[in-house]
């Protein structure tokens, strides 16, 4: 579903991503970790080309970012993405907000758009709210009408960067339990977050990053269950996250 060779990105003269190479399979669920400021939402951000990159390959359901023919809105119409602060339209309803891009986007009939917006809203738990503005809705609501929203696209793969960092303790569960729906479900997922027990539930592999560079890709039992086999900064990082 997802590869990347080689991919490097610079600021000016800062390089955010360092020689980054990865894949990711149909139905897998891929954790991204690390210490702030090591590139993490860079590089999530790249698979659906909110970021641009200078150097390498990147693939996405056989779709080359590299290639500058590539219809890139129409990839992101494939590719859904959580972001960290909602971004949902304060002036529309919930339902208006799934319903929107849908239509104008795929092309898809207001009745079959309304359908297809009442049975995920109904997935997520928030059916009763289909009516309210975003202001009216608690953070961890806002959230998963998020993901509904990203959902009705019918996107290959879903991309998450840090989806409950912005709420509160109590609402953190609500979003990551409608995550491990969409992972039972059998949904393509690359997550950038801090929440180590959902990686360790969830997660098939988990992809530890540090200054730009990925310096662990492996499977999410052999990452939290053999930490002397990890490489030093990834083992500081453990100790300090797991002790907590």
């Amino acid at each position: 579903m997802i590869t990347m060779n080689h991919l490097s990105k610079w600021y000016g003269s800062f390089k955010v991503l360092d020689d980054c190479s990865l894949q990711i399979n149909k139905g897998e669920v891929v954790v991204v970790c690390g210490p702030s400021g090591s590139g993490k939402s860079t590089l999530i951000k790249t698979i659906n080309a909110l970021e641009s990159f200078q150097q390498g390959e990147l693939l996405v359901d056989g779709a080359a970012l590299h290639d500058t023919r590539t219809d890139l809105p129409a990839l992101r119409a494939r590719v859904g993405m959580v972001f960290q602060h909602f971004e949902l339209f304060p002036h529309l309803s919930v339902m208006e907000n799934l319903t929107l891009a849908q239509v104008q986007v795929l092309g898809r009939a207001l009745p079959d758009a309304l359908a297809r917006g009442a049975t995920l809203l109904d997935r997520v738990g928030l059916s009763a709210q289909r009516d309210k503005h975003p202001s009216q809705l608690s953070g961890g609501q806002q959230q998963r009408v998020a993901i509904a929203r990203a959902l009705a696209m019918d996107p290959v793969v879903m991309l998450f960067d840090e989806p409950t960092s912005a709420l509160d303790p109590e609402m953190v569960g609500e979003v990551l339990g409608v995550m491990v729906q969409l992972a039972n479900d059998g949904m393509t997922m690359m997550c950038v977050t801090h929440e180590m027990g959902f990686a360790r539930r969830v997660a098939d592999r988990v992809v530890f990053m540090d200054q730009g560079r990925i310096l662990e890709d492996c499977a999410s039992a052999e990452f939290f269950g053999d930490t002397a086999a990890r490489v030093p900064r990834a083992q500081e990082f453990l100790a300090r996250v797991l002790a907590h």
